[in-house]
């Protein structure tokens, strides 16, 4: 079960951190990641980060401004989220499954192939 926080409402500019904790055992490989859907727009990819840690991918509109990181001692994957501007208005889920270690990035970076979901959590970037 994945439960995701950290939503809120932030001047362009801010910053915010999103946590998604997952409950019950976790395999390594398993791959968590973060998509977000605006209003009237389809679900797209922002991050995953590997179990292991040795592999993360950034989608490119949010790259430099957004980093992964997971703390295995406490089973949470994090999204930090800096210089945030309107467009990354959206809800925010987090998402995880199996994948073996030699799974192409166009596997991972697509919510079709994720089985485990959290529940959302709205960022809303506004003045």
């Amino acid at each position: 079960q994945l439960q995701a926080s950290g939503g809120g409402l932030v001047q362009p500019g801010g910053s915010l951190r999103l946590s998604c904790s997952v409950s019950g055992p976790i395999v390594q490989d398993y791959v968590m990641a973060w998509f977000r859907q605006a209003p009237g727009k389809v679900r797209e990819f922002v991050a995953y980060i590997r179990w292991t840690g040795v592999d993360t991918s950034i989608a490119d509109s949010v790259k430099g401004r957004f980093t992964i990181s997971r703390d295995n001692t406490k089973n949470t994957v994090y999204l930090q989220m800096n210089n945030l501007q309107p467009e990354d208005t959206a809800v925010y889920y987090c998402a995880a499954d199996r994948f073996v270690r030699s799974q192409s990035i166009q596997v991972l970076i697509a919510h079709r192939n994720y089985d485990y979901w959290g529940q959302g959590t709205q960022v809303t970037v506004s003045s």
